[in-house]
């Protein structure tokens, strides 16, 4: 009887562990028909060329980015935990991309009433922003347009591209804990894990590139909804060529602010961000300018039973800081515009259907697009083309799980 007992005891004791630790497998499935048309003209006196490239296509990741995780969590007791979170982007509209990596998110992490310290890859504070304050997030055609323009920058130019701007690896992150009357945030620091060299003249050697640093604070109280975030992406350049060329420090900083305030009836967002790209910061004797690009979006969401209309506006210019010549007339700096408008229509808490249209307008040599799609055409019968007008709609269906 005894030996009964004490077995049943073990059997107990062994549920209540497993009971304090969960593993949860999550994901999205995301597909839509996608129709992009991409449309460039020739600025060559007399000329009139213009071409359009477009294609139609079965794309993924229209509303929601397709995704497969896992993430777990175990109780320490105390009011800690320690939990793990591996997510990996998919292809499911051709099924060639599964989990080959953790590239969205893989971290681990330890919380408790302190708040939590998470290390590993994951969002930048600026984009968490940049994706709270936009009703399409950053997510399809309607995707924000001043993701696009920090990630990619001026096409052929090199100034303005920013490859962490979105996701930064080898993080240590601080959150905050939850329960602090409305304020949220976090701080984070990615080491750039570059080799050191003792030699001070080995430039290379003592460039920073790929360290990323970043805040965020915010503040949400029943319909309002308001944060800010800064960011600095350590990068390199390179002057001079062949055995002259030389590796030097550059650095993008980013500053965001966004709100949203709910009516009810309506959800208004509104935003503002900018960055400046400096080349050698650190050199007072440098020719090369900074280029800064700003950029703004207001947008609306309102629900219409158990859907929603989605809408937004947003513009992005570049500065290239040109120093005025004498007898001439600078180039104009690029600028962007977007407008999108969509409708989701939720079949269920998982399930949704969606359609969405979307165009973005260039100007004076910007190249951004409303999304995935064919490239614009640079060239016709030797005449150099720019970059005019990116048309798109799409329609399609998410499940979560």
């Amino acid at each position: 009887m005894k030996k009964s007992l004490l077995v049943l005891a073990a059997l107990a004791a062994c549920g209540a562990a497993s009971a304090q630790s969960t593993v949860t497998l999550f994901g999205v499935v995301d597909a839509a028909v996608r129709n992009v048309s991409n449309k460039s003209v020739s600025t060559a006196f007399g000329t009139g060329y213009s071409v359009k490239a477009s294609r139609t296509e079965l794309a993924n990741s229209g509303l929601s980015s397709s995704r497969l995780g896992f993430r777990g969590v175990e109780d320490l007791g105390g009011g800690l935990s320690a939990s793990f979170w591996l997510e990996a982007p998919i292809t499911n509209d051709d099924g060639a991309t599964g989990v080959a990596s953790f590239s969205r998110r893989s971290t681990v992490s330890v919380a408790g009433s302190f708040g939590e310290i998470r290390l590993g890859r994951d969002k930048t504070t600026t984009v968490l922003n940049e994706e709270q304050f936009d009703p399409f997030g950053d997510t399809g055609i309607g995707g924000s347009l001043i993701i696009d323009a920090n990630e990619t920058g001026v096409s052929g130019t090199g100034y303005g591209s920013n490859s962490t701007y979105k996701r930064a690896g080898n993080m240590v992150q601080y959150y905050l804990p939850r329960n602090l009357g409305g304020f949220y945030g976090n701080v984070a620091y990615a080491l750039h894990e570059n080799t050191r060299t003792s030699a001070s003249f080995a430039t290379a050697g003592t460039l920073n590139t790929g360290r990323h640093i970043g805040g965020r604070f915010g503040y949400a109280t029943g319909p309002l909804d308001v944060a800010a975030s800064y960011a600095q992406n350590d990068t390199s350049f390179t002057t001079g060529t062949g055995a002259a060329a030389v590796a030097r420090p550059g650095k993008i900083k980013t500053f965001n602010l966004g709100a949203t305030y709910d009516f009810g009836v309506a959800k208004l967002y509104g935003e503002y961000s900018r960055s400046k790209d400096q080349r050698d910061p650190l050199n007072p004797f440098t020719t090369v300018p900074d280029v800064d690009l700003a950029g703004y979006l207001i947008g609306v969401t309102v629900p219409i039973g158990p859907g929603q209309i989605r809408a937004s506006y947003s513009r992005v210019k570049y500065d290239f800081n040109r120093v005025p010549t004498l007898f001439g007339v600078n180039a104009a700096d690029p600028t962007a515009n977007k407008l999108a408008l969509g409708y989701v229509h939720n079949l269920s808490k998982r399930t949704a259907l969606y359609a969405t249209i979307a165009r973005v307008s260039n100007k004076n040599g910007a190249g951004l697009t409303v999304g995935a799609g064919p490239s614009y055409s640079t060239a016709f019968n030797g005449t150099a083309l720019q970059a005019r007008t990116s048309t798109g709609y799409e329609f399609g269906i998410r499940h979560a799980f």
